[in-house]
């Protein structure tokens, strides 16, 4: 199962790129897993395109809230049955395009809490690295 994020718009504070780049670097110790950073301009998410099959997931507020062991079981249901990849959409400061929404197989809300696009990106690298984690009985998650 390969794993891609895709963001609108780029994480500026190196800070918590910092955070996101050691995630990830841990997550490929799991998956493979890519980040693609997109300008939120209207040609730009007019040319991108998900690759099929995916199972895309929107980071909404609005959405459902796992906690990190529901969240764990449900990466390994979709590692079990073989899904080939999936795609975590992560908003801009505006939110979500309604074209992009659309897509969209599933939400997912990291929190009832609003957090800033940056600290959400930071956030889900961590909550991937976590599933992981707890799906090997690795010690990191107690």
């Amino acid at each position: 199962m390969r794993l891609r994020l895709v963001m609108l718009g780029k994480t500026r504070r190196p800070e918590l790129r910092a955070v996101i780049d050691d995630y990830v670097k841990r997550i490929r110790r799991y998956a493979p897993i890519d980040i693609t950073e997109l300008r939120e301009t209207e040609a730009a998410l007019k040319k991108f395109t998900f690759d099929q099959p995916s199972t895309i997931v929107l980071l909404d507020d609005s959405a459902k809230n796992l906690d990190s062991q529901s969240f764990a079981k449900w990466l390994g249901e979709h590692r079990d049955r073989s899904t080939r990849q999936i795609i975590f959409v992560c908003g801009g400061p505006d939110g979500f395009p309604e074209e992009i929404r659309r897509q969209a197989h599933q939400k997912l809300s990291l929190s009832p809490m609003t957090y800033s696009h940056e600290l959400a990106r930071a956030m889900l690298a961590e909550q991937l690295y976590r599933a992981f984690a707890i799906l090997s009985g690795s010690a990191y998650p107690k």
